[in-house]
C-alpha cells in the first residue's frame, strides 16, 4: 500500500512501577523502511509493542493505516505446536482438504474463504526464507532457533501485510538467513520498522531512527550514513561546549569582578560620608540608590550566567560521548607459537547418528591465534566450543589436548555473574588476591566508578552488565589465555557491541568466536576464519 504509515501524537507511557519510557512522543513513518536504533533500555520493543496495539498508551495516541503485521524479539510458542499451527492455516488447510474430498458443507468453504491459493503461497513464503520442503505437521520443538523465527516471518507474510514491525528479526539466524532477510528488507515496498543491531541489515533501510524518551530522530541513508552523522554532531557537539564552558567562565568571572567593584564603591561611600556632612536622610537615600543598582547588576550578571549554564547544559546533553574505557590486558598474553589446543577425530554422536563427517574434526591452536568460526545452525559449532572448554568430551576415539592457562567461555546470555551480589563482590571473587585499592581502580577503568561498583549485577543494563563479565573474565587470576565466545552480539545495543569490539582488539589471548555477525567479526580482526558445514571444519578464505 503506497500511503501505509504509523504515526504516535503525544504518545506517553511509563510501567505499573511508575518507571517512564515515552513522554509526549509525536512521530510519522510512512511507505518506508526505517531502521529503529537506540540503547537498551530506550523502548524500541516497547514502542513497537504500542504500535502494534500489544500495549496501551497512557496518554497521547496510536494510528497505523494499512493491515500490520508484528514479530517479536521472543517468540511465545510451544514446542509441541505444528508448522501449520504456527502459520496460522491449519484449519484452512483441514477444510481445502476435506473439500478435495468431495465435501460440500457450506462452514467448510467460509473457513476457507478467498484462500484457494493458500498452499501454493504458503510454499512460497517458506521457500523466500529458506523452508521450502518443511511438512506442515512437523513439531516446533524439532526446529532451531534461527529456523523459528524463520518460521514466525513466514507466518506475518502470510498475512499481505502494508505495515510489518520487525523486532531484532537477526537474532539466532546463520549466515544463509541472515542474507535471506536482507534480501526481504531490500525488496520491501511498504512501511517497515525493523529495531536491530545488525550493522549489515541497518545498512539495508531507507533512513535510521534514533529513538528517545520524547522524539524520534531521523537520519537519511542506512547506519554507516547515520554513523557518519552523528560523528559530526558529535564534533560539532564538543566545540559547542568548549565554547560555552568558556561562555561561563567569563559570565563568572564578569559577575565575581562586578560584585567586587560594588563592595568598593560601597566602602569608598560608606568612608566619605563622615567627612561630606551630608545630612543623614539624604546620605541614606544615595545608600539604597547604590544597593539598588548593585542589586540590578548583581541581578543581571545572574541571568547572563544562568543563561550560559542553560546553553552549556543542552550542549552536554547533546553531546553523544563514547565512553572512556580503558583496555590493556598485558596478563592475557600468550607467546607466539604456543600450544593452546589440539584435537583430533573429533566427533559427537546422537544414538547412531554421527554429527560430524569421518574421521571427525581436527583442530589445532596456537599462540594468540584469533579464531571466526562461522557456519549454519545446527552445524555443531556450540559442540565444538564445548570441547574447546572442558565441558564436554568428544566421542572415542578423538582426542584433546589442552595447553596450560585458563580457559573463559563468555555464553550469549552472560550469567557468569551472581545476580545477587554487586559488582565489586563479583570482581573480588575473580580476582581474590588483588587488594582492594586496585580492584576499585580496575573497575573504575570499566566505568564502575563510585557507587556504581556496589549496584547488584541484576539491577544493570545490558551493556553495564556486559563490562562487569569483560571485567571480571579478563583480570580474573590468573587470566585467561584462551577466550571462547558464543554469538556474544546478541541481544546487545549498538554502543555495548562496541564496547565488547574494543575490549576484545585489547585481549592479548587466543581467542575463539562464534558469530553470524559479519561486522563484528571483521571488527576484531581475525587471524584465522573456519566454516563449520556439512559435517567439516575448514578454512575460510
Amino acid at each position: 500500500m503506497a500511503d501505509a504509515f504509523v504515526r504516535t501524537s503525544q504518545l506517553c507511557f511509563s510501567w505499573p512501577d511508575g518507571t517512564p519510557v515515552f513522554d509526549r512522543l509525536s512521530m510519522a513513518l510512512g511507505p518506508v523502511r526505517t531502521g529503529l536504533v537506540a540503547p537498551n533500555g530506550i523502548g524500541k520493543s516497547t514502542l513497537l509493542k504500542l504500535l502494534a496495539g500489544q500495549l496501551a498508551p497512557a496518554a497521547g495516541q496510536v494510528a497505523v493505516h494499512g493491515t500490520l503485521a508484528y514479530l517479536p524479539q521472543h517468540l511465545p510458542l510451544a514446542g509441541d505446536l505444528r508448522v501449520a499451527d504456527v502459520l496460522g492455516i491449519a484449519e484452512r488447510l483441514q477444510a481445502l482438504a476435506a473439500i478435495a474430498a468431495g465435501r460440500t458443507e457450506p462452514a467448510l468453504f467460509d473457513a476457507v474463504g478467498d484462500d484457494w491459493d493458500l498452499e501454493e503461497r504458503t510454499r512460497a513464503a517458506l521457500a523466500r526464507l529458506g523452508l521450502a520442503e518443511v511438512p506442515f505437521q512437523r513439531r516446533l520443538d524439532s526446529f532451531s532457533g534461527g529456523e523459528v523465527m524463520a518460521l514466525g516471518l513466514a507466518a506475518q507474510l502470510l498475512r499481505r501485510p502494508d505495515v510489518l514491525l520487525l523486532d531484532e528479526p537477526s537474532n539466532n539466524l546463520d549466515r544463509a538467513a541472515r542474507q535471506r532477510l536482507h534480501r526481504l528488507v531490500e525488496g520491501w515496498e511498504g512501511c517497515l520498522v525493523v529495531a536491530s543491531h545488525d550493522r549489515e541489515l541497518l545498512e539495508r533501510v531507507d533512513q535510521i531512527g534514533e529513538l528517545g524518551p520524547s522524539e524520534l530522530r531521523l537520519y537519511g541513508g542506512g547506519f554507516d550514513f547515520y554513523r557518519e552523522a552523528v560523528r559530526t554532531e558529535r564534533a560539532v557537539a564538543a566545540q559547542d561546549v568548549r565554547q560555552l564552558r568558556q561562555e561561563a567562565r567569563r559570565e563568572q568571572q564578569q559577575r565575581q569582578e562586578a560584585r567586587e567593584r560594588a563592595e568598593r564603591r560601597a566602602g569608598r561611600a560608606r568612608r566619605a560620608l563622615p567627612s561630606a556632612g551630608l545630612a543623614s536622610l539624604a546620605a541614606g537615600r544615595r545608600q539604597r540608590a547604590a544597593q539598588a543598582s548593585a542589586g540590578k547588576a548583581e541581578a543581571v550578571h545572574a541571568a547572563r550566567l544562568d543563561a550560559a549554564r542553560q546553553r552549556l547544559g543542552e550542549a552536554a546533553r547533546t553531546l553523544r560521548e563514547a565512553p572512556d574505557l580503558d583496555f590493556t590486558l598485558p596478563a592475557t598474553r600468550v607467546p607466539a607459537g604456543k600450544p593452546v589446543f589440539a584435537g583430533r577425530h573429533l566427533q559427537a554422536t546422537h544414538g547412531e547418528r554421527k554429527l560430524f563427517a569421518s574421521p571427525g574434526l581436527a583442530l589445532e591452536i596456537r599462540g594468540p591465534e584469533r579464531i571466526a568460526v562461522t557456519g549454519p545452525n545446527g552445524a555443531g559449532k556450540s559442540t565444538l566450543l564445548r570441547w574447546l572448554s572442558g565441558d564436554a568430551a568428544p566421542s572415542p576415539p578423538g582426542s584433546v589436548r589442552r595447553g596450560e592457562g585458563r580457559v573463559a567461555y563468555l555464553s550469549q546470555r552472560l550469567d557468569l555473574l551472581d545476580p545477587a551480589r554487586s559488582v565489586a563482590e563479583n570482581f573480588a571473587t575473580f580476582a581474590p588476591g588483588l587488594p582492594d585499592g586496585e580492584r576499585a581502580n580496575l573497575l573504575a577503568r570499566w566505568l564502575f566508578r563510585g557507587e556504581r561498583r556496589h549496584l547488584p549485577v541484576h539491577a544493570l543494563s545490558g551493556g553495564e552488565r556486559l563490562r562487569a563479565v569483560l571485567a571480571c573474565v579478563l583480570h580474573a587470576e590468573p587470566a585467561p589465555q584462551l577466550l571462547l565466545l558464543d554469538e556474544p552480539t546478541n541481544n546487545l545495543d549498538l554502543d555495548a557491541v562496541g564496547e565488547l569490539e574494543s575490549a576484545l582488539r585489547a585481549y592479548e589471548g587466543a581467542l575463539v568466536v562464534v558469530s553470524h555477525d559479519e561486522a563484528f567479526l571483521e571488527a576484531i580482526g581475525p587471524t584465522r576464519w573456519l566454516e563449520l558445514a556439512e559435517g567439516r571444519l575448514r578454512e575460510r578464505g
